[in-house]
């Protein structure tokens, strides 16, 4: 099979020809249709995610077909369409696995990190953390839900029933957690790189009442922020747009360091928390949601061997909504 490999941080992915894997006990084997690009990929291949497998096949928002199932598999049979997230197998003893928080782990490994991904031809994948996908949603158009909208989706949840939503940077996730946000019933408020006009009139596109500079202030207080830019000087920004009583939820698994700020921005009972991965409860739910809230994605399909071209893109903000590459 084709594969896009990294060999270590820095480098350019090489296009190879790898043996196909074998799905062992509990697994499955699945033909690569589509797999999204995410945020932490670029991570990854960046050198600022510090511990992963390699070599390595990144990927982790990955849509396609069961096609040969290992030992004890019972969740699905051949020819099944499934989608594969980040949070790709936990130990199922600890507190948190047996407390439905798994993706709290310690033991925890994840698609694209520690278990070969979707940059491929073919994959495999613990049966557990394999999820039906909804027929509203073509291969290419359900790839970004596997993390953009799981995370996002996630992100919102935890940022409490706050009807004024702050979303900062608009990117795959935003564009997919502004339209679950509009159809609960809230008001989006979107901030952008100062000046980006583009990603402002696409938010106002998507349902959002005001769009700005992250630099701005909105013409009203927020009851919460989602922070899906990996920039640490957000968080005091976020936290002097947010009413009392209002929490920030940073939705990335990495972020630049956060400056010093006056603690009048945090008082009056403001909240700082994060999102670490997701767990399957999230994936039912979002998933079985996403249809009835007519949710949309904005994708770019690049073939498999342009990998390189559609992080580049990634990287340099010339992306509206999610490149997805297609084998």
């Amino acid at each position: 099979m084709r594969a896009q490999v990294l060999t270590a941080a820095h480098r350019p992915l090489a296009l190879t020809e790898l043996a196909p894997p074998k799905p062992a006990a509990g697994e499955v084997l699945i033909a690569v249709k589509a797999c999204a690009v995410c945020r932490t990929d670029l991570h990854i291949v960046d050198g600022e995610l510090t511990h992963p497998k390699l070599p390595l096949v990144p990927g982790h928002e990955i849509v396609g077909a069961v096609v040969e199932k290992g030992a004890e598999v019972d969740r699905f049979q051949i020819g099944d369409r499934v989608g594969v997230p980040w949070l790709g197998w936990t130990c199922g003893v600890c507190d948190y696995c047996r407390t439905g928080r798994e993706n709290l782990c310690d033991r925890a490994r994840f698609t694209g990190y520690q278990i070969d991904g979707g940059y491929a031809e073919l994959t495999v994948a613990d049966q557990r953390y394999c999820f039906p996908l909804p027929a509203e949603f073509d291969d290419v158009a359900a790839a970004p839900l596997l993390c953009a909208g799981l995370i996002g989706y996630r992100t919102l949840r935890l940022a409490g029933e706050g009807e004024r939503i702050g979303i900062y940077g608009f990117g795959a996730a935003a564009h997919i957690v502004a339209q679950v946000a509009r159809y609960q019933g809230r008001r989006v408020f979107a901030f952008t790189k100062s000046g980006d006009t583009p990603a402002q009139d696409f938010a106002r596109g998507l349902g959002a009442i005001w769009a700005g500079g992250s630099d701005e202030s909105p013409p009203e207080q927020l009851d919460a922020a989602l922070i899906f830019a990996p920039v640490g000087a957000l968080i005091p920004a976020a936290l002097k747009a947010t009413r009392k009583g209002g929490t920030v939820v940073s939705g990335g698994i990495h972020m630049s360091d956060i400056p010093s700020f006056p603690y009048a921005l945090l008082w009056e009972e403001r909240v700082i928390r994060s999102v670490a991965n997701l767990t399957r409860r999230d994936a039912e739910e979002f998933l079985a949601l996403a249809p009835k809230a007519g949710i949309t994605t904005t994708t770019t399909p690049y073939p498999l061997a342009d990998a390189n071209r559609a992080l580049a893109d990634l990287r340099e903000g010339r992306l509206e909504g999610a490149a997805v590459l297609v084998p």
